[in-house]
């Protein structure tokens, strides 16, 4: 049950709440003109605070966003299971402290080990303290929100939550709500959350129908068809890798036996270049030695002779001289010939015997560097190796993402169909439940507009949904509609609390009595009344003065339930915030 609530700032108009009906009431002063207003009284701002204190996200949309509450620190005090006194919890609207909740005593690590010291815990801890304690949530609860489950105990007006009975903000998706229903009315909520994914499915499928029309689409994801050919062929590319990493066998001192193999092959192309050019020589002394032949100098007496010289004797005998040393010296011409041609072949062959040994040795270098290889090469190997395995790793994720996008509406029809098939089963399991809830809004529907309008709540699974619906006869108009909610909310109130998921209190604001029948409205707060007596419960409205004494005059009977303060329409101080701001 919800006790008080207060502000650090000491012109806040603190409010007390008791068992029961809670009525906060804001009034006209006497010296009310018809400029004045109750708009601004702080009647939605209670229901901003409560939501605030109990773990509201964002302030988008609440009054609570307003500069002039900056240094605020609002307290909740409210019972707490387990605990005989009430626990506090008060929250700073400074932006640096907003993500903590000063809980008093530290209620989030459950009652079985309470401490008894405050202590400032995040807000996750605290909406997890205030799932487990007041809502009976299990620790894993996919598809159930703590926040979306207070929404239905104080709804917001910021959020246009009166619009619909069951989404308490406008961009809440159904499968989300009726999950959320689904927990608080004790039906299966775990299988009404499995609409969500397959919604979440359903969204991605069609965002990829609109991708695929883009070229760029590919470059991103990419064809199925397309990407399982480049994942085989990247598997084999590694596979080609790995066996070449597996065989391969580091050569000791790779790089000196490369530099000795480059430097024998230099050696043997250095002899050949050397033995073309002896071979030349060879040629030359071939043929020179074949041209070495004695001249002929018998033309020299032939010309004397000719002349009618005759030769003395003693010119003859120095001739042969001349002719003997001639010869003498053509036939050291040849040896020296012969020697230079036999030496520049045996130059030949002992090249050829150096040839042979380096051709040997170069062979040896060859087939050892060609058996393994150098640490730097095996260490490039491997990463090849590593960077191929990432490419497949990055295919064959893009492969894998690409698969599940283009599951097909078909698959995620026959999924819908089996949780449709579940979801009924459960309903007929669960027809007592079923039963309840649809006894209880009769009767609060009833009370409201008699036994001849029927009343009913639809519980259906459908194909894309759990389909949650209540109905009141004639409720296309707004006061009906408005009343549809009511019924609803104390009703679920009711069922969460005998089920112990959830708590004991509920919250609504005045606007959910606007376009009502101020007859309607009687009988709604003496049902509240009456409701809140037999299921122990508290039932906290506000209201503006006018409307109650209206509902007074038609037998509510509740003017004794008004609480304090009593907020007005005073310009500067009448608001529950005490002082006026933009």
């Amino acid at each position: 049950m919800l006790r008080e609530v207060r502000s650090s700032d000491d012109r806040f108009k603190a409010v007390a709440f008791g068992l029961g009906l809670n009525i906060l009431v804001a009034d006209k002063t006497a010296t009310s003109t018809t400029t004045d207003s109750r708009n601004s009284a702080g009647k939605s701002s209670l229901v901003e605070i409560l939501h605030y204190v109990l773990g509201m996200g964002r302030l988008t949309d609440s009054v609570l966003a307003n500069g002039a509450l900056r240094e605020d620190v609002f307290t909740l005090v409210l019972d707490w299971p387990g605990l005989t006194e009430p626990a506090t919890a008060a929250r700073s609207l400074k932006s640096r402290s907003r993500s903590k909740v000063g809980v008093s005593p530290d209620v989030t690590g459950g009652v079985e080990t309470l401490p008894t010291f405050a202590r400032d815990v995040p807000v996750a801890e605290w909406l997890a303290a205030i799932g487990a304690s007041l809502f009976g949530l299990p620790e894993e609860h996919p598809g159930v929100s703590v926040r979306g489950l207070l929404s239905f105990y104080a709804r917001r007006v910021s959020q246009h939550g009166f619009d619909d009975p069951v989404q308490t903000f406008s961009r809440q998706s159904v499968t989300e709500a009726s999950s959320n229903v689904a927990y608080l009315l004790g039906l299966d909520w775990r299988l009404a959350a499995g609409y969500q994914s397959l919604a979440a499915r359903e969204a991605v499928r069609k965002k990829l129908r609109e991708a695929i029309k883009d070229p760029g689409f590919k470059l991103v994801v990419g064809a199925v068809s397309e990407l399982r050919g480049q994942v085989t062929a990247a598997k084999a590319r590694v596979r080609s890798l790995q066996e070449q990493v597996g065989a391969f066998q580091v050569v000791p001192e790779y790089e000196r036996l490369q530099a000795e193999a480059d430097a024998v092959d230099e050696q043997i192309r250095t002899l050949r270049s050397t033995d073309a050019a002896d071979r030349r020589n060879i040629l030359d002394l071939e043929a020179a030695i074949r041209d070495e032949d004695e001249p002929d100098v018998n033309y020299v007496e032939r010309i004397y002779r000719e002349l009618g010289v005759e030769l003395p004797g003693a010119v003859l005998r120095t001739y042969d001289d001349v002719r003997v040393f001639h010869d003498s010296v053509i036939a050291n011409r040849r040896t020296y010939l012969q020697d230079e041609l036999e030496a520049t072949r045996g130059r030949l062959d002992e090249r050829q015997r150096s040839r042979d040994s380096l051709g040997e040795r170069h062979a040896a270098l060859l087939q050892t560097l060609e058996q393994g290889g150098a640490l730097a090469a095996f260490t490039a190997l491997q990463q090849q190796m590593s960077a191929a395995q990432t490419e497949l790793g990055t295919l064959q994720s893009r492969l894998d993402t690409a698969v599940q996008l283009e599951a097909t509406q078909a698959e995620i029809r026959l999924e819908r169909g089996k949780l449709q098939q579940a979801i009924s089963r459960d309903l007929g399991e669960r027809e007592e439940t079923v039963t309840e809830i649809n006894t209880l809004f009769q009767r609060f529907a009833t009370t409201l507009y008699g036994a001849e309008r029927d009343a009913w709540v639809e519980i259906t699974a459908l194909e894309t949904s759990l389909r949650i619906d209540p109905h009141i006869g004639g409720e296309d108009s707004q006061g009906v509609g408005k009343m549809v909610t009511f019924c609803f909310d104390l009703m679920t109130a009711v069922v969460a609390r005998r089920g112990g998921r959830g708590p004991d209190f509920l919250v609504h604001d005045s606007h959910l009595f606007d376009g009502v029948d101020e007859r309607q409205v009687a009988k709604a707060l003496s049902l509240a009344r009456e409701v809140c007596s037999e299921e122990d419960l508290q039932y906290v409205v506000t209201m503006n003065s006018d409307d109650l004494d209206k509902a007074e005059r038609h037998g509510a009977g509740v003017a004794d339930c008004i609480i304090e303060p009593r907020l007005t329409d005073e310009y500067d101080t009448g608001g529950i915030f005490g002082f006026r701001f933009g």
